[in-house]
């Protein structure tokens, strides 16, 4: 049975319809990505598998008790909270129940056949289990450094900006694991390295999880299933987004005439996904093959760690030779640049030059100075170091505010500010309503003030304006944003086609990968590496060499002092060590006296032929199996303690 089932659901707002007799369901277990166009029902259909939008017609199904939560867009907190409290501010329920279990496990080691007492210490032994709650401050402490809040936890939430709140209310939810967790765009104002954290903790955790999301790297590591909404209808694909598209086209080919565009589209990210993925997985395959036989050959020798991290470094260094043509226009010569933002300082003695047919990625940590860097390059900001020597060119700039852009102007307006409908693109005077359907724009909106549109929507209008205009370099700054899928495909495309050079700054991997062939990387020591390698290779590479010297470490320290070590490991027993000690004893004899009347019924032809001796037999071995997981469980704790008592 579903966790959730909705049933012949049907929404409409106005005379548009959004959904129409559709089916949906959530198993447990199941990571369901919904994609489609913005404006096609996706948050829609998360709000009524939410339960926060009534459907107009059609039944929504869900277990008793089932706890069901989402991320908010804009996430409200207690008035007052600081973060550390606003995170832990949906933990009071599972605080209680660890609180309780502690107090219950106290009255069974003095009432230990009280059944009521037996049977609430073990429904909050697995409602704890199942929020992976033992350790629950660890985890706190945990989600709190990798979400970059550490610096603002004892601040009011209410001071931070909207990204970094909603980072505060997505680890509250992380922590809080509710039964089915809906994350609408989760990755947003996330970089990189909070990304891949989530990625594992979604993964580790066992989180059943409906979320959309535009990250199609994300989507292909998470997603078990892919849920698309098109024309007001929900088709299902198995697995990710490189599943969907192998799948996506397969469906199209039945209906090729009326969808060339879009399977022209499928077809080259289909291409694009093989040849930059899956061939760099098969490349990697050695490398990956070599760390994992290191892992278990040469924990204790750092000098083959060393000797692994030499050759991965050596790996790094191949794609980062000089690979520009020196006769190509420069663009922008930096020398010695350094730039701070109030006391911090961001970068130092960076020297480069940028030449007209570049397409850089400036990638890095949240706060690392990216943005800064770019509007150092516009002129907006002056270096606190060093200089930039500008060459003569015209510069197209988008940016998050999306400033270009005037919301008393209707889109006729803004395409054609000097009247007529005429817009010259590139050399090619086309009509604007035929230029904006490139860019998923009906005809209907061209009369639409820029003001009542949708964030995803302006930015739409913002590129489709910023592709019109006659420059030799583009500079983007986050220009993935509030974009769905369609959407950034259209942008690859018009980016890979444009003649003159491209700055972007941007933490989407896929998009990156896929356009940018230099990437300059914010690192922690405030320098900036340049490199030719695909992100998502580097990122991998990054995270082996900081594996192998943490084991390079691990292993120097282990190798002369590992008895001493080992009494350092165990000075003390952890909490939830301390709770199954007192448990255990009271568990293992309940399992006995079990198992001693399963033998008696065995041996009793009215007993066993009443209940069937397959059936007894096969109970009896899970409990024989139990019994021995428990004992075995009880004599690692005790040797533990007799450890300790030792130590003194």
């Amino acid at each position: 049975m579903a966790l959730i089932d909705l049933q012949k659901i049907s929404k409409h707002y106005s005379a548009q319809k959004i959904l129409i007799d559709v089916d949906f369901h959530v198993d447990e277990g199941e990571r369901i990505v919904i994609i489609g166009k913005n404006g096609s029902g996706k948050s829609t259909l998360m709000k009524i598998v939410n339960g926060t939008l009534d459907p107009d017609e059609g039944r929504r199904i869900i277990q008793n008790d089932l706890e069901v939560k989402m991320l908010d867009q804009r996430p409200e907190f207690e008035e007052g909270h600081s973060v550390r409290e606003a995170v832990e501010a949906g933990l009071t329920e599972i605080n209680t129940a660890k609180e309780r279990y502690s107090e219950l496990s106290h009255l069974l080691s003095e009432d230990f056949g009280n059944k009521v007492l037996l049977d609430e210490h073990e429904k909050l032994s697995r409602y704890i289990e199942h929020h992976n709650a033992w350790n629950l401050d660890d985890k706190i402490e945990r989600i709190i450094q990798h979400f970059q809040l550490k610096p603002y936890e004892h601040k009011p939430v209410t001071l931070l900006s909207g990204g970094e709140q909603r980072r505060v209310a997505l680890a509250s939810l992380l922590l809080q694991k509710p039964d089915v967790l809906l994350l609408d765009e989760p990755t947003n104002h996330l970089d990189v390295y909070m990304v891949e954290f989530l990625e594992e903790l979604l993964l580790k955790e066992k989180f059943t999880l409906v979320f959309i999301s535009h990250d199609r790297y994300f989507i292909d590591r998470i997603a078990t299933k892919s849920v698309e909404v098109e024309d007001c209808k929900l088709r299902e694909y198995r697995g990710g987004y490189n599943d969907y598209l192998t799948q996506k086209e397969e469906y199209l080919r039945t209906l090729q005439k009326q969808h060339e565009n879009l399977l022209g589209v499928l077809k080259r990210e289909n291409e694009w996904f093989a040849r930059g993925v899956r061939a760099r997985l098969k490349r990697n395959e050695g490398r990956k093959e070599r760390l994992m036989n290191l892992r278990e050959a040469a924990k204790t020798n750092p000098a083959k760690i060393r000797k692994m991290s030499v050759e991965l470094q050596r790996e790094a260094k191949h794609f980062n030779r000089d690979k520009s043509v020196n006769k190509q226009k420069m663009l922008f010569e930096i020398d010695k640049l350094g730039l701070t933002l109030g006391d911090k300082e961001l970068l130092h003695d960076f020297t480069t030059r940028i030449l007209q047919k570049d397409v850089i990625a400036i990638v890095g940590p949240n706060g690392s100075g990216k943005s800064t860097l770019l509007k150092a390059l516009l002129g907006r900001i002056e270096p606190s170091e060093g200089k930039i020597k500008q060459g003569e060119f015209k510069v197209g700039y988008f940016d998050q505010h999306r400033e270009m852009l005037d919301d008393d102007k209707n889109l006729i307006e803004t395409f054609c500010p000097n009247g007529g409908d005429r817009v010259n693109v590139r050399g090619s005077d086309l009509h604007v309503y035929g230029y904006l359907k490139n860019f998923l724009f009906p005809r209907e909106f061209l009369d639409k003030k820029v003001g009542i549109l949708s964030g995803g929507e302006k930015n739409r209008v913002a590129l489709a304006l910023l592709f019109t205009q006659d420059v030799d370099i583009l500079i983007l700054d986050e220009p993935t944003n509030d974009l769905d899928i369609p959407t950034i495909n259209i942008l690859e495309e018009q980016l890979t086609n444009f003649s003159g050079a491209v700055i972007i700054v941007s933490h989407d991997r896929y998009f990156v990968d896929k356009i940018a062939k230099k990437l300059f990387i914010f690192k922690p020591d405030k320098t900036i590496e340049e490199s030719h390698q695909l992100y998502s290779e580097y990122l991998e590479l990054e995270k082996e060499l900081h594996e192998l010297d943490a084991m390079e470490k691990e292993a120097i320290q282990e190798r002369p002092k590992e008895p001493k070590r080992e009494k350092e490991k165990i000075l003390k027993l952890t909490y939830k060590e301390k709770i199954a000690l007192e448990a255990l004893p009271q568990e293992i004899e309940k399992l006995e006296e079990q198992i001693e009347k399963m033998n008696i019924c065995l041996a009793d032809p009215s007993c066993y032929e009443e209940k069937g001796i397959t059936a007894l037999a096969a109970e009896l071995a899970e409990l024989e199996e139990a019994y021995e997981v428990k004992v075995e469980e009880l004599l690692t704790i005790e040797e533990k303690v007799e450890t300790i008592n030792e130590q003194g």
